[in-house]
């Protein structure tokens, strides 16, 4: 069976890039905190378009954002605000930018402490992901308590745009979630 063949998610199916996505990325477990930082920003300017309209402009954010170091946009300002909001190649939603300057600084806060952001995800399922076996995208729920309870404790260290629906669409990227349909080839056993 040839890689075209092979039964995905439905989801992905229609748009080369998304199938790759799906393929190489999406329910992958996710480890690294800094990349799991970018994740939670891209989700954040997501929340009311689709994934593929993010992902045909993660280059573009990574390049205004100076690579998604946490570090530097946490020192962003308003004259930051304004240069963002200008760049057509991102999404230009000022409440968007803000988040992910606020996200930032909540990162970094979280970083200081005893675990690093990584360890505090994966803390929440015990360190492996949860494995759910869904037939169909009809059965995926928005969102879940796992998601609600994450998303409450982000928003109390100052997270923002990192709502329950929004948490339940980062975990499934991370890998801390497994939605994988149960017949979709990437599917483990």
């Amino acid at each position: 069976m040839n890689n075209a063949e092979k039964p995905r998610c439905p989801w992905c199916l229609g748009d080369p890039l998304y199938t790759a996505y799906h393929d190489r990325e999406w329910g992958r477990p996710l480890k690294n905190s800094r990349k799991l930082f970018e994740l939670l920003v891209l989700e954040g300017a997501q929340a009311g378009l689709s994934w593929l309209t993010i992902l045909r402009r993660r280059e573009a954010y990574r390049d205004a954002f100076d690579g998604m170091d946490p570090e530097k946009i946490a020192r962003y300002g308003d004259r930051d605000i304004s240069r963002l909001m200008g760049d057509q190649r991102i999404i230009r939603n000022h409440r968007k930018i803000v988040s992910a300057i606020e996200n930032a600084r909540a990162y970094l806060a979280l970083m200081d402490g005893p675990r690093n952001f990584s360890a505090w995800l994966w803390d929440h399922v015990d360190g492996e992901p949860v494995i759910n076996h869904f037939d169909s995208m009809s059965q995926i729920p928005a969102s879940t308590p796992l998601s609600e309870g994450i998303s409450k404790e982000l928003k109390k260290m100052g997270f923002s745009f990192a709502g329950p629906t929004i948490m339940y669409a980062f975990l499934q990227s991370a890998g801390l979630v497994n939605d994988h349909l149960t017949g979709c080839y990437l599917r483990k056993p």
